[in-house]
C-alpha cells in the first residue's frame, strides 16, 4: 500500500528542492524525518511538511489506522517545474533586467515495506516456469588405439 503527498507552487527553484529531496529518496521515514529536520536549506522545511502529510495520508489509508513507522520507506520523491514569475528590475542607464521568480511541485509518494516485499513474492511466483530438464549426453566409448597407430605418433 502507498500514499502521496502533493505540495504545489512552492516559492523555491526546483534546482534548490532537488538538493534537499536528493537526501531522503528511498530512506525509512524516521531516518528522512530527521534529515530534513535538521538540514539547514530552507527547503527542507517545506519538505518535511509535505513527507508528514504523506505518512498521514497513508495512515488514513489504512483501514486498521495503526502503522509501525520502521515499515514505512520514502518510495518516490520529485520535483518539478512550477510556474515562473517574470519581473522587472530597473538597470544602469535606463535598462532593465529580467527577475525570473521561480516555483516548484512536490510530490512525495511513501509506502509500507512488507508490501513491497510481498509484491515481490508474487511477481516471482508468477514468473517460476517448472524446470526444463536438460538431456543426458551419453558418453562415447573410448576409440581403441593399435600399435600401429602408437607408433606413428
Amino acid at each position: 500500500m502507498e500514499a502521496r503527498a502533493v505540495h504545489k507552487y512552492l516559492p523555491t527553484s526546483p534546482r534548490k528542492m532537488r538538493l534537499v529531496i536528493d537526501l531522503i529518496r528511498g530512506k525509512g521515514v524516521e531516518e528522512a524525518i530527521s534529515v530534513l529536520h535538521f538540514s539547514p536549506k530552507h527547503s527542507a522545511k517545506e519538505a518535511e511538511k509535505t513527507l508528514r502529510s504523506a505518512v498521514s495520508n497513508l495512515q488514513n489509508k489504512e483501514e486498521a489506522g495503526r502503522i509501525d513507522f520502521s515499515q514505512i520507506y520514502v518510495k518516490d520523491a520529485f520535483v518539478n517545474n512550477g510556474p515562473m514569475v517574470k519581473r522587472i528590475r530597473p538597470a544602469p542607464m535606463g535598462r532593465a533586467y529580467r527577475v525570473r521568480k521561480r516555483s516548484n511541485h512536490l510530490t512525495i509518494v511513501v509506502a509500507i515495506r512488507d508490501d513491497v516485499v510481498a509484491q515481490k513474492r508474487e511477481k516471482a511466483a508468477k514468473k517460476k516456469e517448472p524446470v526444463k530438464k536438460q538431456p543426458q549426453v551419453k558418453e562415447q566409448p573410448k576409440k581403441q588405439v593399435t600399435t600401429k597407430q602408437k607408433q606413428e605418433s
